[in-house]
């Protein structure tokens, strides 16, 4: 095959496919007499699986894992792949303690007063509804999870319906285990997301993110599992090497 028989099928530029072999993402191509590459059925095989594994993995761990069993490291690459199957396994843990926390939250919404807006509280009437510390209040604003505004009369923090929100929120994810970090991150997509709805469709565009990742992965596996089977069909390793 030639360069522009894999590019062909895929929609790439023969320029491309010339870069991914020599990033060692395909494996060595051989060489005419006159300097051509010439590319196999293997070649093709591994552009298909790089590919593939874009869609699952992203660029980067994609390149990870094929330039590892072009480098004759087959468990380095098992080991990248496992480590992005945890990742989404967290993530789907993490989108249904949202989900879980987002009804509670809904559920036990705070009552408005006559205006129509919940009275704000100050640290020590949010750390009495949580039954936390206020130190433990200070310390989630310090990770970022909470941002109350300042009375302007006297600096104390004072924390309105959306600060209470974040706060249980956060409080429900704490004991849950998650990390503060990792708390903030979340909190401040919600933040983002506004109203219930907006949240509501983040949530559901969330899962559709996953679900598809999720399929990719799948996809990415068997044509992963094709070029290694038709390496050891030909008795050669994903490097090159001859094995029989």
């Amino acid at each position: 095959m030639r360069p522009s028989d894999l590019a062909r099928e895929h929609g790439l530029s023969t320029q491309a496919v010339r870069n991914y072999e020599r990033k060692g993402f395909l494996p060595p191509a051989e060489r005419t007499p006159s300097g051509y590459r010439v590319y196999t059925e293997a070649h093709a095989a591994a552009l298909r699986a790089y590919l593939s594994l874009v869609g699952a993995y992203g660029h980067a761990v994609s390149g990870q894992i094929m330039t590892a069993l072009h480098g004759g490291d087959l468990d380095g690459a098992l080991t990248t792949i496992d480590r992005g199957h945890g990742q989404v396994l967290r993530d789907r843990e993490t989108l249904d303690a949202v989900r879980g926390a987002v009804d509670h939250l809904m559920a036990e919404a705070t009552t408005p007063d006559e205006s129509g807006d919940p009275e704000p509280l100050t640290i020590g009437g949010l750390a009495h509804r949580l039954r936390v510390t206020p130190a433990t209040l200070r310390n989630w604003e310090e990770a970022g999870i909470l941002v109350p505004a300042r009375d302007p009369a006297t600096g104390y923090r004072v924390f309105h319906a959306d600060d209470v929100r974040d706060a249980e929120f956060a409080h429900l994810l704490r004991r849950g285990g998650y990390p503060l970090e990792h708390i903030a991150t979340v909190v401040r997509q919600i933040r983002t997301a506004g109203d219930t709805d907006r949240l509501s469709r983040a949530l559901e565009d969330w899962r559709r993110r996953l679900t598809a990742q999720g399929l990719a992965m799948l996809d990415s596996a068997t044509h992963l599992s094709r070029y290694l089977r038709l390496l050891d069909r030909d008795g050669r390793t994903a490097d090159g090497r001859a094995t029989r």
